[in-house]
């Protein structure tokens, strides 16, 4: 074996032994994926998510796929000859747009299950009217009726308990029922975050459309790449997070107060960015933690 290809194989070694404390510290541990954004629409980035799940199913994880499919939504809204409406960011959701909506995430959640069983995993797609899994009552948009729009009261995670325990990989759509068991569109990072704090998940991940959280969101130098419970309520009282960052941010805070230990902030569009985050001593994203746990990288 020449010089070369002696440095390639031990760097590979070096990345296995960089992995081996976090594949230790989160063997068995339940970890929610929120999976929505770009990530969803190209077909190679789709591949690496579920690659990247997968894998860590297969190193002794016990990950949940929580996805969207806004986009997709849209589409199909538009092919049905109707107008996508939002107010505030929420879609309205009228009775026929639910119907599409619904539908269209079904497909979507039958697609990743077709893909992680092409690698070898069994899966199943749920939604959040299976089980019960996602109780819901209507959710108003500044006072304003938006629709089946369902903000999450209740989560039973019998459903998920059960399929992790027989060695299933969860899919989770977000659609939920109400008390009259009507049906819900929801927000997938809300039901993400749902899920995350009624399973008392060891992480959540977000795949976004954006690298992580700024200090300042003009300055890309600024990335942060670890933010305590404290650091990230000061900076939202700075007044620099605004946009779609806002709410995020603030389902990742209400996350880790109800007991999930790390939340990430990822770039979906970057191929295996979860495994980078989770397995390397630098991530590519941000986390943030709980203000007792102890931080992983060295800034």
């Amino acid at each position: 074996m020449n010089t070369d290809s002696m440095e390639q194989v031990m760097e590979k070694a070096q990345v296995l032994i960089e992995a081996l404390p976090y594949i230790q510290r989160f063997n068995r541990k339940i970890i929610v994926v929120k999976y929505g954004g770009s990530a969803m629409l190209d077909e190679e980035l789709k591949k690496s998510v579920i690659q990247d799940v997968t894998l860590l199913k297969l190193v002794g994880f016990k990950p949940i796929i929580v996805h969207g499919g806004g986009k997709d939504i849209s589409r199909w809204v538009e092919k049905s000859g109707m107008e996508p409406v939002f107010i505030n960011g929420l879609r309205k959701t009228d009775a026929d747009t639910m119907e599409i909506a619904e539908m269209v995430l079904n497909r979507v959640n039958k697609s990743l299950v077709s893909l992680v069983s092409e690698l070898g995993v069994l899966s199943v797609g749920i939604s959040g009217k299976d089980g019960e899994l996602l109780k819901v009552e209507k959710k108003l948009s500044d006072g304003q009726d938006i629709g089946f729009v369902g903000e999450v009261k209740e989560v039973n995670p019998k459903i998920l308990y059960d399929l992790l325990e027989k060695d299933f990989l969860p899919i989770v759509c977000p659609v939920g029922i109400d008390d009259n068991f009507d049906t819900y569109n929801i927000n997938a990072d809300d039901a993400a975050c749902a899920i995350a704090k009624a399973v008392n998940a060891e992480k959540l991940a977000f795949l976004t459309d954006i690298e992580g959280v700024y200090k300042d969101p003009n300055d890309k130098s600024t990335l942060i790449s670890e933010l305590s419970l404290a650091e990230a309520r000061e900076l939202i009282g700075s007044g620099f997070i605004g946009g779609g960052m806002l709410p995020k941010l603030n389902n990742c805070i209400d996350a880790i107060e109800q007991g999930v230990s790390r939340v990430h902030i990822l770039d979906g569009r970057i191929a295996h960015c979860l495994l980078l985050e989770i397995f390397t001593n630098k991530g590519i994203g941000t986390a943030i933690i709980g203000d007792e746990e102890n931080r992983f990288y060295n800034e």
